[in-house]
C-alpha cells in the first residue's frame, strides 16, 4: 500500500476514525436511537429523530457523491451483495427494537454509555456480542440460515436507486443523490431543528463518518492485494468479533468492525471527559439487570437475523438505499414502540 502501511491496519484506521466521531456525537450530540423514538413517542419532541434521518441524507448524499467520483465501488457492499429475506428484516428488526427498548440501549448506545463509565452498558455489550456469534455462527446459525434462505425472493436488483433507473432512466447515481437529499431536506423541514445548529452539526457528522467507511475500505479494497470487504459502520457482530479479539489477538489482526468498537469506546469516553459527565455506575436492582440481559440477547439474535442494527441497517444500509433499510428501520420502531410501551405505560 502508499506509504507502506499494513492493509488491515489501514482498514482498521478508518474504521476507528469514524467510530471515533460516533463515539463522540453520542456523547456530545446526544445521538441516540432509542432516544430519538423515545423522544417522539413520549416526550413530543423529533428533534433527535431528525438528527437520525440528517445522518442518513448526508450519508446517503456523500456516498452517491463519492461513487461519481470514483472514490466508492458502490456494488461492493454487503447489503447489495447480499440476498434480502423481508422475513428476516421484519422479524430481526422487531426482536432487535424491543430487545433494545428493554436493555435501555442499542449496541452502538450501550458502547457510548459504558466509555462514560456505565458497568450496567458493559454487560450488555458483553451478552449482546456473545448472542451475536451464537446466531450468526453458533448452535443457531443453521436455523437462521434455513429460514432466512427459505424466505428470500429471487431479485435481480438490491437497491432503491437500481430501481429508480430502470423504471425512469433516471442514471442510478442521480436517483441516489435525488432520494438521499429529499431525506435530508424532510429532516431539516422544521424551524426548530434548523435553529438547533448543534444537533444538525451532529447528525451531519454520523452521516459523514458512515460515508468514510464506505470510501476508506473501497480504496483498499480497490488498490490494495488482499481481498477486503467494502463496509462500513455496524454494531452487531463486531461486537463478538471485538470479544474475540481481546482473546485471541495473537491469532488474527485487527479488523474495521473491532476498531470501530474501539474507536466508539475512545470518542464516548473523550466526549464524557469534555463535558464532565464520566463516573462509575453499576446496576443495584437485579430484576433491572435480567430485564437489560433479556433486551441484550434479543438484540444481538435480531441484529444478524436482520443483517444489522439501528447503525448498520438504520444508517449504513440506508446510505445506500438498500432494500432492506426501510423495512428494518420500520421493524426496528415498531418494537422498540411495543417495549417502551410495556416499560412506560403497560397494556392494560
Amino acid at each position: 500500500m502508499p506509504g507502506g502501511i499494513p492493509e488491515p491496519l489501514l482498514i482498521a484506521l478508518f474504521g476507528f476514525g469514524g467510530g471515533l466521531i460516533l463515539g463522540l456525537a453520542a456523547r456530545l450530540g446526544r445521538f441516540c436511537t432509542l432516544g430519538a423514538i423515545e423522544d417522539y413517542l413520549y416526550q413530543h419532541s423529533d428533534t433527535r429523530l431528525r438528527m437520525w434521518g440528517l445522518a442518513i441524507g448526508v450519508a446517503g448524499l456523500s456516498a452517491f457523491a463519492a461513487v461519481a467520483l470514483g472514490g466508492f465501488d458502490i456494488a461492493m457492499n454487503a447489503y447489495w451483495i447480499t440476498p434480502w429475506s423481508p422475513f428476516a428484516s421484519i422479524l430481526g428488526g422487531l426482536l432487535f427494537g424491543y430487545g433494545m427498548s428493554l436493555a435501555g440501549n442499542c449496541g452502538f448506545g450501550a458502547l457510548a454509555r459504558f466509555g462514560g463509565g456505565d458497568l450496567r452498558s458493559f454487560v450488555i455489550v458483553l451478552v449482546m456480542g456473545i448472542a451475536a456469534y451464537a446466531m450468526m455462527s453458533g448452535p443457531l446459525a443453521r436455523l437462521r440460515i434455513m429460514a432466512t434462505e427459505a424466505t428470500t425472493p429471487a431479485l435481480d436488483t438490491q437497491s432503491y436507486a437500481q430501481i429508480v433507473e430502470r423504471l425512469t432512466g433516471v442514471p442510478m447515481i442521480w436517483a441516489g443523490l435525488l432520494i438521499s437529499g429529499g431525506i435530508a431536506l424532510l429532516a431539516l423541514g422544521s424551524r426548530g431543528f434548523l435553529r438547533d445548529r448543534r444537533s444538525m452539526l451532529w447528525g451531519a457528522l454520523v452521516g459523514l463518518a458512515i460515508t468514510s467507511g464506505w470510501v476508506g475500505t473501497s480504496w483498499v479494497a480497490t488498490h490494495g492485494f488482499m481481498l477486503q470487504p467494502v463496509q462500513s459502520h455496524t454494531f452487531s457482530a463486531p461486537l463478538g468479533e471485538s470479544i474475540l479479539f481481546l482473546m485471541t489477538a495473537s491469532g488474527g489482526g485487527l479488523s474495521f468492525g473491532v476498531a470501530s468498537v474501539f474507536g466508539v469506546l475512545a470518542g464516548a469516553f473523550c466526549g464524557s471527559l469534555i463535558k464532565g459527565h464520566f463516573r462509575w455506575e453499576a446496576c443495584e436492582d437485579p430484576r433491572e439487570l435480567k430485564r437489560q440481559i433479556l433486551g441484550a440477547v434479543c438484540m444481538g439474535f435480531g441484529a444478524v437475523l436482520a443483517f444489522g442494527c439501528t447503525v448498520g441497517q438504520g444508517i449504513s444500509a440506508f446510505s445506500v438505499l438498500s432494500l432492506s433499510a426501510p423495512v428494518t428501520f420500520a421493524a426496528i420502531f415498531a418494537g422498540a414502540a411495543l417495549g417502551l410501551r410495556q416499560l412506560i405505560t403497560g397494556f392494560a
